[in-house]
Formats: C-alpha cells, structure tokens, sequence
C-alpha cells in the first residue's frame, strides 16, 4: 500500500513531526519560483509498505530545467535537483529500485550505510553498474538510524546532480535523541555551467585554474612589514619550490560554481519555516563535488547531535567547517519573531550559499559579506616552528618534484603534539622514494590537528566546531585494542593534478587493501599534500581517535587536513570488497582511491 494512503508505523511523536513537517513543506514550497515548483527543494520519494519491506523506486533521467538562473541540463532523480529525500526506518528490509532512462551507465551508492557489499552500487568495485533502460533492485537490512545521502559513482555524474538525502528513523521511539518539533534536511552541493570533464581537463592543464586570489605583490609588501624580509622570503621560496599557492584552498571555486542549498541558488533562497520557541532539527548534507563549507546562522547557537548520523554528545558551537560528504544535524531553537539567514560560505570565500530560516513567508534577513581570503601558512601545512629553525628556513616539506628542501632524517611528531595522543612518538615511514612522481612534497613533521577548526577559522570569536568536540553518545561494543596497524599516506602532485594514495593512483595500485574479518585495525592516515582531503571508507565505521576513550566517534567521512596525521579504528565487520577513496570528486577522477578486501 503507498504511504500516501496508510501512515508508516512511526511513533506518535515521529509521526506528529512528519507531517508537520510536510505541511509546512507544502507551504514553503509556495515559496519557490515557478521553475523550482517540481523540480528543485526537498520532496520526499513515495515509499510502499509490504510487510517488513519498504520499497522506494527511483528514476534517473537527464532534463531541460532551470537550475541556479539558468537553463541546465542535469541528471535528476524523480525529475529533481537535489533527489527526493528517501525515508526508511532502522529494523525494516530496504528494496531501492533504480531505473536508469539516461543513454549511458549509471549508478547509486547509499553513503554511510551499512549493507551487502554487492548493493553497495560502485561500478567495477561491487556490482557493474547500471545500463541504460535496466533496473537494480538494492535490497537491504536497515541497521541503523541517522542522516545519510545517495550520489551517483559513475564517472563525474554526481556533479551533474545526481544526489539526494537517505534519512532513517530509529526503530524505538526513545532513541535518545534529543526532542525537537520539526525538522528540514538541508542538502548543499555545488553547480557548474561548465561540462564537468572541462572542469577536469583545466585543472590538468594549469594549477590554481580556478584560483582567483592568489597573492600579490602588494601581498608581498603586507607580508614584508608583518614578518619581516627573511621570514617572508623563505615562505615565497618555499610556496614556490613546491609550485603552489598559500591561497590554494579549493581546487574549483566560485568563479565556477553557484552553490545551492536544496537545490536552489542564493538568489532562490531556501527557506524553512518555525514558529517562535520551537525547536528545529536540521539534517545537514554536504553533497558537492568539490566545495568545503563553513556553516553558521547568525544570531543562533547550533547544537551538535549527530554527525555522519551518529549520535553524539550535544555540542553547542556558532560555526562549523563541513567537509564534502559529511553529514552533521543540529537543533536550533529561535525565539524571536524574525527571519535569520543561514549562511554556507565556500571554505576560499569565494561564494556563498544562501538560505532562510524565518516564521512566515517572504521574509529575510541580512547576508553577511563575504569574510576576506585566507591563506595557509607553513605550520599549517605540517612544517612547526621547531622544523623551521632546523632546516635553513624553507619549511620541513620535501619536494618530489620541486626539490629536496633540506629536511632529510627529520621523520617523527613535532614537540607540539599532545602528550596522550595515541601516536605521540610515531615515526612518519615514507617510501624509499618519498612516494615517486605522484608525491610532490612529504610531510615530515605531521601534527595532531583534531582540535584546529581549520585555515581560517583559528582566529574567529566566536565557538566553531572541532573534532574533538565530537563525543559518541554511547559506547561501540568491540572495545579491543587493535591487533595491526596500516598507514597511508594522502599524496598528490597539484602542478599535474596527479591525487593518489602512498604516490600511486588508482590504476597504478599494487592490488586492494587486505582487512582481516572480524580484526580490530588502526588506520593511520598521513596528508603529505596542501590541501583537505575527506577519505570515505565505504561499509564500515571508521572510529576517530581523538582523546575521548571508549566514546570515540564513529564517522563514514574524516576529513585530514594539510600537515595532518591521524588514527581511526576499524572494526572489519563486513566481508567483500569495498570503495576508500577521496571524496572529493575531482581527486577520485585522478585516482585517489583504493579497495578494500575484507575476507
């Protein structure tokens, strides 16, 4: 029977929530402008109930609309941009089918979710993808609650818009999770005019493309009278030994994407409505390609309850930084009678997305400016004062390609790492050939950064959300300590856009990462390059190791910054082959990527 006719055996509070919730959609969606009607927002896939199953289908087609004021020709799904949400419920049997009317393969991955590897849906890894006129039929167990997302993994599709939001409900009504009254999924991504494989081809033919502000010689003068004449002059000789720009944030910028929140852009404005004193829960998805946000509503606090839909400790902070992939949800609970605007400004500030939280329609509030550029210095890149006295003043990277830089022999965590961290003391192990052509530079004094909320957000006022603040709300079973250890380091060459792990890409790999069934590992993870790398493991958890215990958080998604090492413990759990890569869409196409063989 469809949903539309018989209620999901939600509980009365859910059930009270969702259609509440939808009312208020219908009435938001009043909103839009004619173009967006069907086409753009947050529609919700009609599911049917059999049973113990529920079942969703799906149409991936590619259509004439228009998108970001303009006329597109993106892949939808159900004849939108973004998808249309898919709700299911935790102890319940999943059967997603997914009709595939576009003139070539296609695919659906269900990010973060716990399955078969064989439904997993990555073409050549898991299954062999979709052709055209067919249908896969995912079926599932679903064993667990939280927010989630689905994207296309074939080719660059997914910056096409194939994507949308997968929201599971918890099997009990006292799940732990904090009430609240009404609830919007909130899903970001990044949209580009441009034929995503021109995207692609510039960026291999010219570093920093799409790169607007790099620094200048008035930059030059700034810097001269802030640090002085030697100390600038060894950070220029050091940028340009490894042919890269301290102002390299984002690979594609908003010189071309428009960002959209729900599928509409700035000028659309998104907006969810409450009421005075309720409390609103806010799924957040980061489904763009290429695009770091940075998340605030000024004038109200966020609370931190899930991240990557797992329940954690409730953090109250006015601002994170949100890595591509990531899911966070947060309550906020505005009491005045006034619109706010939520703000979710590109990480290299070079465009913003917009949208409205706001008691009746049409109202809005003021846009803040976009904050200045920043720009990363040696210590963000992995290179401490200690290095920089040591090394005749040109950092403590070495180039692969841009020349060695004087650091040979000085492997090890810098004297700034925390005491009880879990690899205090390590010894960073590079290749013999400092990971080859695809490596241009290694981090030799990799730091501890879990409690840096990153380039540009260090100086802010106000709270901004950290990994350390994330705190698992309940213990994870398998308290063992792991029996092996793996280390991997992020590597990459930005003047020939070559990404890759351990210096090879993916075609280039020596075979899949081998996971012992049942094992506890520690996974290690060393970025070698400048820029922030969110590494998705496909099919199990990854627990990140940041000094809370037994209470360590579980994440699909870590984000390691430049400079960065990393732990995270892995329980293999699930037998088959599965996806690691960066999700970064760009990065993935160049081959940083691997597989996991779990036997």
């Amino acid at each position: 029977m469809d949903d539309k006719r018989k209620p999901a055996p939600f509980t009365r509070r859910q059930f009270l929530r969702s259609t509440t919730a939808a009312g208020l959609l219908a009435g938001v969606q009043g909103l839009f402008p004619a173009f967006a009607w069907n086409q753009t927002g947050n529609p919700v896939a009609p599911r049917r109930r059999e049973g113990n199953t529920d079942i969703v289908d799906i149409t991936i087609e590619r259509q004439r609309m228009e998108l970001a004021g303009g006329e597109a020709h993106p892949i939808t799904i159900n004849g939108s941009v973004p998808g249309p949400i898919i709700r299911l419920q935790e102890g319940r049997n999943a059967v997603l089918r997914v009709h595939n009317r576009l003139d070539e393969d296609t695919s659906i991955h269900w990010h973060g979710i716990l399955l078969p590897f064989e439904m997993d849906g990555v073409p050549g890894v898991s299954f062999p993808g979709i052709p055209p006129g067919e249908t896969f039929e995912a079926r599932f167990p679903v064993k667990q609650s939280g927010t989630y997302w689905y994207h296309s993994h074939s080719g660059l599709q997914e910056q096409l818009g194939q994507y949308g939001a997968l929201v599971i409900d918890p099997a009990e009504e006292d799940s732990g999770t904090p009430d609240y009254d009404r609830e919007y999924s909130v899903v970001l991504s990044d949209w580009t005019f441009e034929d995503p494989h021109d995207v692609f081809r510039k960026l291999t033919v010219a570093e920093g493309y799409y790169n607007y502000h790099k620094r200048t010689v008035w930059d030059l003068f700034q810097d001269v009278e802030q640090k002085g004449w030697q100390e600038t002059w060894a950070e220029r000789t050091a940028w340009g030994d490894m042919r890269m720009s301290s102002r390299d944030m984002l690979d594609v910028t908003g010189a071309a994407y428009t960002y959209l929140i729900n599928g509409l852009g700035p000028e659309a404005n998104w907006t969810g409505q409450f009421r005075p004193g309720e409390r609103v829960r806010l799924r957040f998805i980061n489904a763009s390609a290429m695009t770091f946000f940075d998340i605030r509503i000024p004038g109200l606090k966020m609370t931190v309850i899930e991240a990557d839909g797992q329940p954690v400790e409730p953090a109250a902070v006015d601002e994170f930084r949100f890595g591509v992939a990531e899911t966070y949800d947060v309550l906020v609970e505005p009491t005045e009678d006034r619109a706010y605007t939520l703000v979710a400004e590109a990480m290299d500030r070079s465009g913003m997305g917009r949208a409205t939280l706001a008691p009746r329609a049409g109202m809005a509030a003021e846009i803040p400016e976009l904050r200045p550029t920043p720009g990363r210095d040696l210590e963000d890149m992995g290179m401490g004062p200690g290095m920089m006295d040591m090394g005749g003043g040109s950092g403590s990277m070495e180039g692969g390609d841009g020349g060695d830089m004087g650091h040979g022999g000085m492997g090890g965590m810098g004297a700034s790492g925390p005491q009880d961290w879990v690899l205090n003391g390590r010894k960073v192990m590079h290749g013999p050939d400092k990971h080859g052509a695809g490596a241009a530079m290694v981090a030799m004094n990799p730091q501890y950064r879990l409690s840096d909320p990153g380039v540009g957000l260090q100086e802010v006022e106000h709270k901004v959300l950290t990994y350390e603040d994330l705190k698992a709300r309940r213990p994870y079973p398998d308290q063992r300590e792991p029996e092996r250890e793996i280390e991997l380091h992020l590597t990459g060459n930005m003047g020939r856009y070559m990404w890759s792990f351990d210096g090879d890409q993916f075609s280039d790999a020596d075979g899949p990462i081998r996971f012992h069934h049942g094992e506890r590992l520690r996974l290690i993870m060393v970025n070698d390059t400048m820029m922030d790398h969110p590494i998705h493991l496909h099919g199990m958890w990854m627990h990140l190791e940041n000094r809370h215990g037994g209470l360590i958080p579980r994440k699909h998604t870590i984000v390691v910054k430049p400079g960065e090492m990393l732990s995270a413990q892995i329980h293999a759990d699930a037998a088959g082959y599965w996806f690691f890569h960066c999700h970064l869409l760009y990065h993935l196409h160049a081959g940083m990527a691997r597989v996991v063989h779990v036997a």
